[in-house]
């Protein structure tokens, strides 16, 4: 588990870090950790909301596992 968020980590800052050499401009480099930002914030939302509001007595693995529970329980 650890190696695979070892590998998360340097798959996110080399690409990051092609980006912004691509293009060196400080717009770039804050929109950038902006969306970033954003997207770790809306990940952590939705697994607040699936862990809180859904259904507090099941364990889910991920989105998909959520979305899943949702749909059988229709």
């Amino acid at each position: 588990m650890w190696a695979k968020a070892a590998f998360f980590l340097i798959i996110g800052i080399s690409s990051s870090a092609m980006i912004v050499a691509e293009l060196p401009k400080l717009r770039v480099l804050t929109l950038l950790v902006l969306a970033i930002w954003s997207f770790c914030r809306a990940y952590y939302f939705a697994f607040y909301v699936i862990e809180h509001y859904i259904d507090p007595s099941v364990r889910f693995s991920g989105l998909f596992s959520a979305l899943r529970h949702l749909w059988k329980k229709r």
